[in-house]
């Protein structure tokens, strides 16, 4: 355990006196944190890839970055086009704790997966696949507003695909997220507001991205999203109570008992991006 001393002073009919208090918090190993969300244009050829990992602080939850691991994404089934189109890639640590390489974007819209994870030999393995998404049909700027009437409204409709259930995230720049899923919209155009707490700037441009998702990683950051708490985004602030899909196989897939899994997420998604200037 670690130690930590607070100090109070307390006046009483003017005599201070200082009390020392000794508190226990808790205390483990730094974890494994994984930001491994993939982004995929169809409309590019290649896909350039950065996964970043960190070191958690277990009293703080902030992160240290996790240099000198090996990173590898496997796909099986992918066939490339030439006999140096392999059917794996090996990122770089391009600065601390963070992971690039490109592929062929083909390389991630079919099969199977995988991640593995080296870091001072203990080994991560994730599994996921490529998930579609939807065009964003409409972004415009409105002129509602919330309660100090210095927020900014943003508009956005897109068609949600009646083929499937779907279930989508939305990146709002600044580390802004909303999850949504087409239980009551499936098939139909759906159009919502968002507001941005604080005015912006006019003349700044924002990037806001729709990204496909599946229901477990819908559900992660529809956790991570609340725990954060709209400070750092999901994907600053790692929530120790939020498990997500990276597991440690040092020793065996079968660790569903064990408390060494890494936090965070891995996945590959589709994602469509519009930007808008706000006036």
């Amino acid at each position: 355990m670690k130690k930590y001393f607070l100090y109070f002073i307390i006046f009483v009919l003017f005599v201070g006196c200082e009390d020392v208090i000794d508190i226990d918090t808790p205390s483990e190993e730094p974890r494994l944190f994984v930001d491994g969300l993939i982004r995929v244009d169809e409309n590019m050829t290649t896909t350039n890839i950065s996964i970043e990992l960190g070191l958690t602080n277990a009293f703080f939850e902030s992160t240290d970055a996790a240099s000198g691991s090996e990173v590898v994404i496997r796909n099986e089934s992918y066939v490339g086009t030439d006999s140096s189109d392999e059917n794996f890639i090996v990122l770089n640590e391009t600065f601390p704790g963070i992971y690039e390489a490109t592929k062929n974007t083909d390389f991630f819209t079919s099969g199977e997966l995988q991640l593995l994870i080296n870091h001072e030999d203990q080994v991560y393995l994730a599994t996921t696949t490529y998930v579609p998404a939807v065009e964003i049909d409409k972004l415009e700027q409105g002129e509602g507003s919330l309660f100090s009437g210095d927020e900014t409204e943003i508009l956005v409709a897109f068609t949600d695909d009646g083929n499937r259930d779907d279930f989508y995230l939305f990146d709002f720049d600044f580390n802004e997220y909303l999850v949504t899923e087409d239980e009551f919209y499936q098939g139909q155009t759906f159009e919502f507001s968002y507001f941005y707490d604080e005015g912006v700037q006019a003349g700044r441009e924002i990037r806001i991205s729709l990204i496909g998702v599946d229901e477990t990683f819908f559900n992660y950051m529809n956790q991570t999203i609340v725990q954060a708490g709209g400070d750092q985004g999901p994907f600053q602030t790692p929530s120790a109570t939020v498990r997500g899909n990276i597991i440690n196989v040092t020793n065996g897939e079968n660790t569903d008992a064990r408390n060494d899994f890494a936090l965070g997420y891995f996945a590959v998604c589709q994602t469509f991006n519009k930007s808008i200037v706000i006036e």
